[in-house]
């Protein structure tokens, strides 16, 4: 998990929100949406007072968002757009205390190779995709698409290391 590389000792909850987007709500502002719910959502669970970090991850080009693929169709129509051209990686990080809350956004931009119906099947068969906002994950097989990357490699895993750190740090939070 990318948080412990930061040497932070936490524990983790699963905040359950509504991922929709909003009538014309701009990618961005989306990303941004669902950390902020997800980081109050996740507070609320807390037993004890805390300061609750959340993320959230999404695939974008052009005016489409790709999040996690409904199936194999839905995957296969992701990486056929995705094949070939750029897209970003949006990711924000949020961090609540249950009186402040202060978030982050970062913009990774992808190019992808050429990938090929029979490569997308094979990377659709080992599981990977299906849990994956635009139907792969950078740090494993889906990486073997990539051909250029610009911005921040943990941002585009989905969770900016600078950036996560900055936050824990103006809220008082150090590593352990």
């Amino acid at each position: 998990m990318l948080l412990n590389q930061l040497g932070f000792k936490f524990e983790q909850r699963h905040p359950d929100i509504d991922e929709i987007p909003l009538a014309s709500e701009h990618p961005s502002s989306y990303v941004l949406r669902l950390a902020q719910e997800k980081a109050a959502v996740g507070l609320k669970m807390t037993q004890t007072p805390s300061v609750f970090l959340a993320a959230d991850t999404i695939v974008v080009k052009g005016d489409a968002i790709y999040e996690k693929p409904q199936d194999e169709a839905d995957y296969m129509n992701m990486l056929s757009a995705l094949s070939g051209s750029q897209h970003q990686v949006l990711t924000a990080v949020a961090l609540m205390d249950g009186q402040h809350v202060s978030a982050k956004l970062m913009q990774t931009t992808i190019q992808f190779c050429e990938v090929t119906p029979q490569q997308m099947n094979q990377y659709w068969l080992t599981g990977e995709p299906k849990d994956k906002a635009g139907g792969y994950a950078i740090q494993g097989g889906g990486g073997n698409f990539i051909r250029t990357i610009k911005g921040s490699y943990s941002a585009a895993v989905g969770l900016p290391l600078v950036e996560t750190r900055e936050l824990l740090c103006a809220f008082g939070v150090h590593p352990q």
